[in-house]
């Protein structure tokens, strides 16, 4: 689920467009409005307007889109139903509005307009409204089980308008890039052959850089804006993880590593014949030593007799 806020004056603009015949729009929630036909809803909503003239866009028109993916589940009640709690959730309340649903794209969507002057003639904020509205489609998409996207990989690149457009031919140059050069120097050249020139952006007056804007088809990009993995310490980052990789594969071509060799067979029979060796030789002067000490118990013991026969005689 995604939504894209767009602020204007023409309420009777909006109107037209939201319930064109030729999308088969189909309103599924509204409130505040006389809904008899396309004039008098665009009359309800410039009524309400007139509360509050400071206001120079009082137009809100929202279209919150869904994965083609959960269409077979997203009937036009379970849609409204999602799109009032995206609202409630935006602080889009106590006001006049209307919501239908479109059938011309392959993805299911729905139109939400409303006036941005509340039932009181105070202006509904728009504070941080997409920041909020990002984090709140994330929500919703999670509470109601529906499906995730991957990313801008999935994003069809032929129905894109400008800027839009140049920022996701700029992301898939980045991405391939990025992913294999090593240092700025090689980096800048590799954009630059494909139209994409850098500027880099420092802090104060120092040489210290701080940021860098990608410019392609007259439109201008920071790294971060483009995405958040191509801000400027972050490409850093990777150009360095790309050289150590180099680095490492180079030394593993150049230098093989040794492997100790197993002792032959006569290294080892030498081994082991020695070590029986010594082992054979231990008991041997053990086996002398036992004897000679036998010898001199027995010596002992036959003087012992004789001086005992000497006695007795």
């Amino acid at each position: 689920m995604m939504a894209k806020i767009v602020k204007g004056s023409d309420f009777k603009g909006v109107v037209d467009y939201i319930l064109d015949k030729g999308k088969n729009a189909q309103v599924v929630a509204y409130d505040g409005l006389f809904m008899e036909n396309k004039e008098t809803i665009a009359m309800s909503f410039n009524a309400q307007s007139l509360m509050n003239g400071n206001v120079a866009k009082p137009v809100g028109h929202i279209a919150l889109s869904f994965s083609k993916e959960d269409e077979p589940r997203l009937t036009n009640c379970v849609m409204g139903g999602i799109a009032l709690e995206y609202m409630e959730r935006m602080g889009i309340k106590d006001t006049q509005f209307f919501i239908a649903r479109h059938f011309d794209k392959e993805h299911p969507h729905v139109h939400i307009a409303f006036n941005r002057i509340d039932n009181n003639g105070n202006t509904i904020s728009d504070r941080h409204e997409r920041l909020r509205s990002t984090r709140i489609c994330k929500e919703l998409t999670l509470i109601y089980g529906l499906h995730m996207a991957n990313g801008k990989e999935n994003v069809k690149r032929n129905r894109l308008k400008e800027p839009d457009k140049t920022k996701y031919e700029l992301y898939d140059i980045l991405k391939t890039e990025v992913g294999i050069c090593g240092n700025w120097g090689v980096l800048v050249a590799n954009l630059k052959r494909q139209g994409v020139e850098v500027h880099f952006s420092h802090r104060g007056q120092t040489d210290e850089i701080q940021g860098v804007v990608f410019t392609k088809n007259g439109y201008h990009f920071n790294g971060s804006k483009v995405d958040r993995r191509f801000s400027y310490s972050k490409i850093d980052a990777a150009l360095q993880s790309n050289r150590c990789r180099e680095r490492k594969g180079m030394m593993t071509n150049e230098y093989e590593v040794a492997t100790p060799s197993t002792p032959s067979s006569i290294a080892q029979s030498e081994f082991f014949n020695g070590s029986l060796g010594l082992l054979n030789g231990s008991d041997s002067s053990c086996n002398a030593a036992d004897v000679e000490a036998n010898q001199e118990m027995a010596e002992i013991l036959r003087r012992k007799k004789k001086r005992k026969r000497g006695m007795r005689l």
